[in-house]
């Protein structure tokens, strides 16, 4: 799928706001909601935004963990969700099924999604599942560093004006590119505190 075609499509989603109904969770923090395909990085990145308060529990009804954490950015403290792998909001598994429902229901001020870098073209069918819901998507690109070992440049700046949404370079495992995740998330979460 060209990049221009994703514009083409893009171009036309809805932008789903922030604002809607009291989130459960912790009381008076906004959602941040990890998503992606299994062992792209979701973890690390979770454990990096949340450090080491963290409760992980079954999703009502099934046997299918979510880990749930909390972090400050720009001042405000929020709730940092990490989902079971989804490779699609049209679920097929119970994980996926989980997954969907914590974004749909949870009405998050973030999705994270956490692709693997060196896979971008195999993810990005995810990427558009996720603006056709109209969620508030940052773009992970995780494993940057394998990416670059084997000679793969992605220009993060025109991926970001292509899709219309914020993406941002990670090496989760060393903390590499978390700092601008970070500031990404605060734009995303502040913008519906001021809402």
């Amino acid at each position: 799928m060209s990049l221009g075609l994703l514009r083409r499509v893009t171009s036309v989603l809805p932008r789903r706001s922030c604002h809607g109904p009291a989130q459960a969770g912790v009381a008076g923090a906004r959602k941040v909601v990890i998503v992606g395909s299994p062992n792209v990085g979701k973890s690390v990145v979770f454990n990096r935004l949340t450090g080491s308060y963290v409760t992980v529990s079954n999703y009502p009804g099934t046997t299918v963990e979510v880990s749930r954490g909390r972090g400050r950015f720009g001042g405000i403290e929020v709730e940092v969700v990490d989902t079971p792998g989804m490779y699609s909001l049209c679920p097929i598994t119970a994980e996926e099924r989980v997954s969907r429902a914590l974004l749909m229901a949870e009405r998050p001020a973030a999705v994270i999604q956490v692709v693997d870098a060196k896979n971008l073209r195999r993810m990005l069918p995810l990427t558009l599942d996720l603006l056709e819901a109209g969620l508030p998507l940052i773009l992970d690109l995780n494993v940057m560093d394998e990416a670059e070992e084997l000679g793969i440049t992605i220009d993060t700046a025109g991926l970001q004006d292509e899709l219309g949404i914020p993406v941002v370079a990670t090496v989760s495992t060393t903390g590499r590119g978390v700092a601008a995740l970070r500031e990404r998330i605060a734009e995303h979460v502040g913008a519906c505190h001021r809402g």
